[in-house]
């Protein structure tokens, strides 16, 4: 490759990437930001604000119900695609994903046709020269996007699962204009010297010459990762596919680099790597100081009914906690280099504290305080979490202690600015809202939320499945001024019989069978107060039906739409 524009075109796709960025970002969060500013220092006496701030902007409200909000097509979303039980084929983009990704590949049709002279032979070398420089400048937010400490993240309010899925088709567009590379170069030699010698002289040039076979390597490794990156592979062979995935990227770029030897581009590449090298500094950095002080980090791993573990970790060094953070966990005696993402349930410190009841008290870190204690609970899948739980269910008392290494925490969102916050979870999805249920019970009885109105939405398939979060739902329903703001609705699916199904109380309540979930949110829309959130975390079919229902009704109230998913 000749040095033509690397300059100018390293410039551009940055700036586009950043518009559409901020185009993608969630409006909640400038809303969020507005409401606690003018909110601040009178929430207890805020009923004039509520009011004003459940009144939705007309024109926003058509932009968020049509284009933020809006999956590609009418419903669907995040319920994946599958052809059979076995074979997933991944999920549709949402309506402003689709946006950005048709953007980007717009604008690299541009890049690479423009300023070309099309007319006889010479374009060949231009041609060859655009393509490469493109696939090679990529790189740069191919491998930043790949990073789980993507400053990106927390500087545009974009989830690492959008960003996640922006790298997976950088990922091909990097492949395909490699393979363009490739193509004008080859196309170029028959046509200057014809078919038989240009064949030829393509054979002698990659292996003779160490430029060529280099990048043909470079190439080779590319289109193996394309190959192996469907999601059927993926998540049939998650682990496997990480491991093979990385294996190829490292050949893929060291032999790039030396493709790209006294070439400009090479600085480009160079970028590149700084950005996984920064990112992986920063991981091994943060795994090292977070998990070694007094001691090392050890979990204790408890099997539970239900196909599910929970995980206490006793951390080596104290951490701060707030609702909605997730870590990344490694247990090498389990899976040696295996790590995973789990949401954190819980959190709390034991003290010498006694309560007017005389039991130990615990002090609950509402207010990111620091804590040495945190817990997991884990759902038996595959891999990784199989054979966690076949550890556990073998071990004397049904749990076993061994050294474990988190690295995070990542994420992290406050509900404190809405008046009414509404709280979805299926099975093992209540771990992302548990934190949020106790944090907003605290705030309000501290007076410093404007929170007045919480309901949790619970789907489950037995009731044996209360038991993952039983004692630390004891300790919120024991909350001072609980009775005031919290309303819990369990709902079971599949129940062994109608004796399972009764209502503890009139806060909170049992159903058998699956929610109208429309339904629930149209009942507290027409009792709401202030600004309005509505959180999932669950099977991809609940977040459809639940962003579904919201883009219904956001343009009566205020409403805005949050959806926790882990994707890969």
């Amino acid at each position: 490759m000749a040095p033509v524009n690397a300059t100018d075109l390293a410039v551009c796709p940055p700036i586009g990437a950043e518009c559409a960025g901020l185009q993608i970002m969630s409006s909640s969060t400038c809303n969020q930001e507005r409401r606690i500013g003018e909110g601040c220092g009178s929430w207890t006496s805020s009923d004039g604000r509520q009011r004003y701030f459940s009144i939705p902007d007309e024109k926003f409200a058509k932009i968020k119900r049509h284009l933020i909000v809006a999956p590609l097509l009418n419903r669907r979303h995040n319920r994946e695609i599958k052809l059979s039980a076995a074979m997933n084929v991944g999920t549709v983009p949402a309506r402003m994903q689709t946006f950005f990704l048709v953007g980007y590949f717009v604008m690299q049709i541009v890049f690479c046709t423009i300023t070309i002279n099309w007319q006889g032979k010479q374009f060949y070398d231009g041609a060859v020269d655009r393509m490469g420089t493109l696939a090679v400048l990529n790189m740069i937010p191919l491998f930043l996007l790949a990073g789980r400490n993507n400053p990106l993240i927390w500087l545009c309010g974009i989830s690492f699962d959008t960003y996640n899925l922006i790298h997976r088709w950088l990922g091909r567009i990097v492949v395909f204009e490699s393979i363009a590379h490739v193509a004008f170069w080859m196309a170029g030699k028959i046509a200057v010297m014809g078919g038989e010698k240009g064949w030829h002289m393509i054979h002698i040039a990659i292996w003779s010459s160490r430029m060529m076979l280099t990048g043909t390597v470079g190439v080779c490794a590319l289109i193996f990762i394309l190959f192996q990156s469907p999601s059927i592979i993926r998540h049939a062979f998650y682990e496997i596919f990480l491991g093979v995935h990385q294996i190829l990227a490292i050949i893929a770029t060291a032999t790039v680099w030396i493709h790209l030897k006294g070439m400009p581009q090479q600085r480009l590449l160079a970028g590149a790597i700084a950005c996984w090298i920064v990112e992986r500094a920063w991981r091994f950095w943060s795994l090292a100081t977070r998990n070694v002080g007094h001691g090392v980090t050890k979990a204790e791993v408890e099997a539970l009914p239900g196909d599910a573990v929970r995980v206490t970790l006793r951390l080596a060094r104290p951490w701060q906690f707030k609702p909605g953070q997730h870590v990344y966990m490694y247990m090498p005696s389990v899976g040696l280099w295996t790590s995973h993402p789990f949401s954190l349930a819980w959190s709390e410190e034991q003290t010498d504290l006694p309560t007017e009841k005389g039991l130990p008290m615990v002090r609950q870190d509402m207010f990111a305080s620091r804590t040495r204690t945190m817990s997991l609970i884990i759902r038996r899948r595959t891999g990784f979490t199989d054979q966690m739980f076949k550890k556990a269910e073998v071990a004397p008392g049904g749990k076993f202690v061994t050294t474990a290494f988190v690295e995070g925490p990542y994420g992290s969102q406050s509900f404190h600015s809405y008046g009414t916050v509404m709280l979805f979870a299926a099975g093992i999805g209540i771990t992302h809202q548990v934190p949020h249920v106790r944090d907003l019970v605290q705030a309000y009885a501290n007076g410093t939320c404007a929170t007045r109105k919480i309901v949790l939405v619970w789907i489950i398939q037995s009731p044996e499945h209360l038991e993952w979060i039983r004692p630390w739902m004891t300790q919120i329903l024991g909350m001072d001024r609980r009775r005031d703001i919290l309303k819990i609705l369990l709902f079971v699916t599949r129940p062994r019989s109608t004796k399972e199904i009764h209502s503890p109380s009139s806060s909170v309540q049992m159903f058998p069978g699956k929610p109208d979930v429309a339904a629930l949110i149209e009942k507290e829309q027409m009792a709401q107060i202030g600004a309005m959130s509505v959180s999932v975390c669950g099977t991809g079919s609940l977040a459809d039906d639940v962003r579904k229902a919201v883009r219904d009704r956001c343009e009566r109230t205020e409403i805005d739409f949050t959806e926790e998913a882990f994707s890969w």
